[in-house]
């Protein structure tokens, strides 16, 4: 093969690769769960199984009105466990899961649009049970994540989450580090933590 045909078969392979990836955020591929089925529970509000991060099952709002999200993806999992378990409701209903952190937000100040407590990671705060947990867009998720505290140790974080993959686990552990006075999340797309006041 001369250097053209090189370059075609690496940029076709590419092409495919990249294809095959989107494929699957859309792709249910777990034989072992459906989607919509519960699969862990948080004071017993359930999360559900969706398959690849890309599925869409429809919007979820409730009786009165008051968005929760897109079926099952990790957006419509934290608000309905807010709405549900805190009765709480966020002002702007809408947005990316990334998009529930606000960068211009100071540490432990106000988040207007969530109308929670915003902290950055690193923070003067230690998280705490029941707090969200906002990550960074990726790659090939540019939406971000959201999941909820679900425990914390001196030197560990445990989150609840709905919408991992299709292999995901609804449970995952950090490392937690207290340096200098501030508290910090070992996970360098976590953006930082919000809390009802």
């Amino acid at each position: 093969m001369n250097k053209k045909q090189l370059l075609i078969l690496g940029l076709s392979l590419l092409i495919l690769l990249v294809i095959g990836i989107l494929m699957s955020k859309k792709v249910h591929l777990n034989p072992l769960y459906e989607v919509g089925q519960k699969i862990d529970s948080l004071d017993g509000v359930y999360v559900y199984y969706n398959g690849g991060v890309g599925n869409v099952n429809g919007r979820r709002v409730t009786k009165d009105g008051y968005n929760l999200g897109l079926k099952y993806q990790c957006v419509e999992f934290v608000k309905r466990y807010y709405y549900e378990e805190l009765h709480h409701k966020m002002p702007d209903s809408y947005g990316h899961a990334k998009d529930f952190f606000n960068p211009r937000v100071k540490d432990a100040s106000i988040n207007k649009q969530r109308d929670l407590i915003q902290y950055t990671n690193t923070s003067i705060s230690k998280p705490k049970i029941k707090d969200l947990i906002i990550y960074s867009g990726t790659l090939f998720n540019t939406y971000g994540h959201v999941a909820i505290i679900s425990k914390v140790t001196e030197n560990k974080v445990e989150i609840i989450q709905q919408n991992p993959g299709s292999f995901g686990t609804s449970r995952e552990t950090y490392t937690l580090k207290k340096v200098d006075g501030k508290w910090h999340i070992d996970n360098q797309r976590i953006l930082g933590w919000l809390r009802k006041p």
